[in-house]
């Protein structure tokens, strides 16, 4: 997830306080991360360094002056620009699962039970997904929707993997 751009399209909504920027971007994007204040505060500093965003009015609050984010004509193109552009697909043919496997056959080590392992570890992850999915958030259920089905998608590539094994040994050891 692009931090700054996600604050970006926050403002871009309707100006705001850091507060209120974080608070909207736990409650939509972070699922269980909670973004830092030092990370929104840092990044908000950037992008008013980088011209696509202003400080607005600023406002008296019980602690220090409470500062109102305003996006600039350029940081509401760079939001447009980065809605319209389609994201990578992924995922990339260098994984670190499949990393994972082809070292741990080179190096002689049973890859078969770091697979076990790893299929129950996205077991277990997928049965948490569930769980999220039957709480009936919207967000929550197509987010964990989203994850279920990447984790299906590795857990089909892990029993292919198993299947294959001898094979792959084979062609990573050869000198």
């Amino acid at each position: 997830m692009s931090v700054p751009m996600a604050l970006l399209g926050l403002l871009d909504r309707e100006p705001s306080h850091g507060y209120d920027l974080k608070r909207d971007y736990d409650t939509f994007f972070s699922r269980g991360k909670p973004l830092p204040f030092g990370q929104v505060y840092a990044t908000l500093g950037r992008l008013v360094r980088d011209g696509k965003i202003v400080v607005g009015e600023v406002e008296p609050g019980v602690g220090p002056e409470r500062k109102r984010y305003v996006i600039t004509e350029r940081g509401a193109t760079e939001v447009e620009s980065w809605l319209t552009e389609p994201v990578e697909a992924e995922p990339n043919l260098q994984t670190v699962l499949f990393t994972k496997v082809v070292l741990a056959l080179m190096l002689g080590r049973p890859a078969e039970e770091y697979l076990d392992r790893q299929r129950a570890a996205h077991l277990r992850r997928m049965k948490e997904l569930t769980d999220i999915r039957r709480g009936g958030h919207l967000v929550d259920t197509l987010l964990a929707d989203h994850g279920l089905f990447h984790l299906e998608a590795d857990l089909h590539w892990i029993d292919t993997t198993v299947a294959r094994l001898d094979a792959l040994r084979e062609a990573v050891t050869r000198r």
